[in-house]
């Protein structure tokens, strides 16, 4: 059974999860994060009816223990996001609360992945979540998942937010992160985009958050909220990639999942080319046909 003792040593959000795995080799999904939480410092998690933040966690000095109030509209995988971002704020050595003795941390704050060097308060609310993300779904335990449900598609996303027990935005976001195929998932709300999660190896963007959805997206032909995605479709590349003088842009495929209250998922793969391949299985095939292959190979 993990206990503080068994963190110390180490200050990253990855090497604390590290060895709370190590400590607990048994974990397995939906990680139980609120017994995690008591059994590392956490001697209480309340709730209460505020607009004023999501989570707050309130910390003895030495940061040995706290407790945890949670905004009482927060539910299921976003409330348990948010248990874990206020345990790694408790968890991480470096992070102190700016006023008082209280993180008081907001929605936006939980959906900050990005920070500068000099702003000292994003670049400990991107740690808290990176910390929150793998201890709910770990990577271990993730990956093998992820293999098992075989070439991608939003149906995933909907399995990760229900088997982790994750809100669908942080199922979204770890879906596009860990899969073996260089995808991306851009969070749409009312024809805008609202954020995107890439793959690393997915190749820079021409649409930006807060700009709308390209009007070539088979986003504008999936006018129904629905629990099942679209089908697998090509676009036009152009519409959401950045082209470089001299390359040629990759054959793009969008798939789409429209939810409750005007959100929506849209997946993009890229059909990227393997540096070191000599041979193109696809050279002298049309979209058509090359469309047809991938919609034989994937796994529902």
């Amino acid at each position: 059974m993990v206990t503080r003792r068994d963190l110390d040593g180490t200050g990253s959000p990855e090497g604390l999860v590290t060895r709370i795995l190590k400590a607990e080799p048994g974990l397995k999904y939906p990680v139980p994060i609120e017994s995690l939480a008591h059994q590392l410092g956490i001697t209480e998690i309340g709730e209460l009816e505020t607009d004023a933040f999501e989570g707050c966690l309130y910390a003895l000095e030495d940061k040995h223990k706290g407790f945890i109030l949670l905004n009482k509209a927060s539910k299921g995988g976003r409330r348990r996001f948010t248990i874990g971002h206020e345990l790694g704020h408790l968890c991480i050595p470096a992070h102190r609360p700016i006023k008082a003795d209280r993180f008081l941390c907001s929605r936006e704050d939980l959906r900050t992945w990005t920070a500068s060097e000099q702003d000292a308060y994003a670049r400990m609310e991107v740690e808290a979540n990176r910390f929150s993300a793998l201890l709910l779904m770990p990577p271990p335990l993730l990956r093998p998942y992820l293999a098992r449900l075989g070439d991608p598609d939003l149906g995933h996303v909907l399995q990760i937010h229900e088997d982790f027990d994750v809100s669908k935005d942080a199922a979204a976001r770890a879906f596009a992160q860990y899969n073996d195929a260089p995808i991306a998932v851009a969070v749409v709300h009312d024809g805008i985009v609202q954020r995107v999660y890439r793959h690393p190896k997915f190749p820079k963007m021409s649409v930006q958050a807060k700009e709308k959805v390209p009007e070539g997206s088979r986003y504008w032909r999936s006018a129904t909220p629905g629990p099942n995605p679209t089908e697998l479709g090509e676009v036009a590349a152009g519409q959401w990639l950045e082209s470089e003088w001299g390359k040629r842009l990759p054959e793009l495929y969008e798939q789409v999942l429209r939810q409750q209250m005007g959100y929506a998922l849209v997946m993009l793969w890229p059909e990227l080319a393997e540096e070191d391949d000599e041979y193109d299985p696809d050279e002298n095939r049309n979209s058509k046909q090359r469309l047809a292959d991938r919609m034989s190979r994937r796994s529902f």
